[in-house]
């Protein structure tokens, strides 16, 4: 299962590295613009983390992104992802082992490695494929807890629980729903452990460490927000928070986007979501329906309940959208948009795991009756309940393999068609069936890169060392194209530097550039002296950016950033 997985997330590399796609999602743009600056930066440090962003992925993209060539291409990205997509994969066939024979462990791991927008994702720098990982390892060790604990293996369960720690705090150093999963996982083991009074004594030890790093993860960023923006809880609050983002880009005087303090709605968007995310054309409904089914013989069976912790996204999301801020749109509902429809890629373990169950009882009833039926051979019905069940699997295994290929299908005639009606993109990408992340990466990309590209044309003319005065957070990828160490910048990540900046472009910059109504443009507004405007680039939907030259400070004084050699 892990060669097979490395094999698809190289295949998955080659071809969308191949295509360009690697860098289409400005998140991922972002994240890596991150990771880059903790070294490449007037400040380096801790600080460059930010505030909303959880510090893990970057962490792990730290060491790669400093070389100049992995950063422009996105690969600074693509490799951590990959790594977590294979073990995401193998955790997931052990977790699928515990709850089903091994053949529809098999169908339905292949189902969740060959998700076409989960091989997408894990070529990019966004934190889906880590979390997925997390997800699936902190589910697959806590059922393995309760199992120990319930066998009174002292040894395995301090092991577990070690195990469940880290993997806990490592879940609250990447996405805010880990604080969630790692409340709810703490939950279950103290749960149990409370209920095994006698080995409760005997792992007293291990369970408070256990307690101690589930708990950490969360209080160390509340201490980080505090240190470093003097509010606990920026993220939630500050000026690049969730609501703060949802009301910035939200036309003055409009409604709040369907799912606001609706939680039917909120649900609706997205299970919808996920099912079109998970499977191709409109077999989701079938595949939803199969889980929900698995999910209600878990239940009554009462075995290996830990395992619907899969389905705490679920939870988390409908609550997000509702009363967190967090919008989802996708082409199926009203405004048939595309806007963090990645969200719904969570659910997919729960949908492969559990819809495999049904499908795995009635196999096993089916040979039951024919085993029954044989004893009268005379009447011929043990050979005719015995053929259903031995098409079963086969043809289950089969769709495994025909909804990816259907996904791909649907991309290549997107391909095609995007070459043959250049001028009409988005409505070719609306004909056609493509898998819902890689659409919504394309379609909000649309405008976004080629005025980067634009921009980046630009920066590459300016004398290198020469200090650029530019608010990076929704252009750095026009710093990333252009090859620019961002210690070359004076941005909003230097607070310092920043402000005595903007308060004089010419005398601090060599060079200054806005864009329609950020800081510098104000700024450049109110102190215009000593500046030359040499260009202006507009884009559609993008507004446009503008480029001064200082007529007063024009010397190089930044030194290369560290990896600008090509040296990894």
């Amino acid at each position: 299962m892990v060669m097979a997985s490395i094999l698809l997330g190289f295949m998955a590399l080659m071809v969308c590295f191949a295509h360009g796609y690697l860098l289409l999602y400005g998140d991922a743009v972002a994240h890596l613009g991150i990771a880059r600056r903790i070294l490449d930066s007037r400040n380096p440090g801790l600080v460059q983390l930010g505030g909303v962003w959880l510090p893990l992925p970057h962490l792990l993209m730290l060491p790669l992104v400093q070389k100049m060539e992995w950063w422009q291409s996105g690969l600074a990205g693509a490799w951590p992802s990959i790594g977590c997509y294979i073990a995401g994969v193998a955790g997931f066939y052990r977790l699928c082992r515990r709850m089903l024979v091994p053949r529809w462990a098999l169908a339905a791991t292949a189902f969740y490695a060959l998700n076409p927008n989960l091989l997408y994702l894990s070529t990019t720098a966004m934190t889906e494929p880590l979390f997925l990982a997390l997800l699936i390892w902190m589910t697959l060790l806590t059922v393995e807890c309760v199992e120990d604990i319930r066998a009174a293996n002292q040894a395995r369960v301090v092991r577990r629980l070690i195990g469940l720690g880290l993997l806990i705090f490592a879940a609250a150093f990447t996405r805010y729903d880990g604080w969630v999963l790692g409340a709810a996982v703490w939950c279950v083991v103290t749960w149990q452990l409370w209920r095994a009074r006698e080995l409760r004594r005997h792992v007293a030890v291990a369970f408070a460490v256990f307690t101690l790093l589930a708990v950490s993860g969360p209080l160390l960023w509340l201490w980080y927000n505090q240190h470093f923006m003097h509010d606990p809880l920026d993220f939630m609050r500050g000026p690049y928070s969730a609501p703060a983002i949802e009301k910035r880009t939200s036309p003055p005087g409009s409604a709040h986007y369907r799912g606001w303090h609706d939680p039917g709605w909120a649900l609706l968007l997205y299970t919808r979501a996920a099912q079109v995310v998970a499977a191709a054309w409109e077999s989701g409904f079938a595949v939803m329906a199969a889980a929900l089914a698995g999910l209600w013989m878990v239940v009554r069976q009462r075995t290996s309940l830990a395992a619907l912790l899969l389905w705490l996204p679920l939870a988390f999301y409908v609550y997000s959208i509702a009363y967190g801020s967090v919008p989802i749109f996708i082409p199926q509902l009203w405004p048939h948009s595309y806007y963090n429809s990645r969200y719904g890629l969570e659910l997919l373990p729960a949908l492969a795991l559990f819809a495999c169950v049904p499908a795995a009882v009635l196999e096993q009833r089916l040979k039951q009756a024919a085993v029954t039926e044989s004893s009268d051979a005379a009447t011929g019905l043990g050979r005719s309940a015995w053929t259903p069940a031995r098409w079963l699997y086969p043809v289950a295994l089969a769709l495994a393999v025909a909804n990816p290929l259907a996904m791909i299908y649907g991309a290549t005639l997107v391909q095609r068609g995007v070459r043959l009606v250049r001028h009409r993109p988005s409505t070719v990408l609306a004909n056609y069936n493509l898998p819902l992340v890689l659409k919504e990466a394309l379609t909000n990309a649309t405008t976004r890169v080629p005025f980067e590209r634009d921009v980046a044309l630009v920066l590459e003319e300016i004398p290198p060392g020469a200090p650029i005065l530019m608010q990076e957070s929704d252009h750095i990828g026009a710093l990333q194209i252009a090859g620019i160490p961002l210690r070359q910048t004076i941005n909003e990540t230097d607070l310092d530097s920043w402000d005595a900046a903007l308060g004089d472009p010419a005398g601090h910059a060599a060079y200054v550039i806005t864009f329609d109504g950020d800081a510098v443009a104000k700024a450049v507004a109110a102190h215009p002296r000593r500046l030359q405007e040499l260009s202006i680039l507009c884009g559609t939907g993008q507004g446009c950016a503008r480029l001064y030259q200082s007529e007063i400070n024009s010397r190089p004084n930044a030194p290369a950033a560290p990896g600008d050699s090509g040296l990894p």
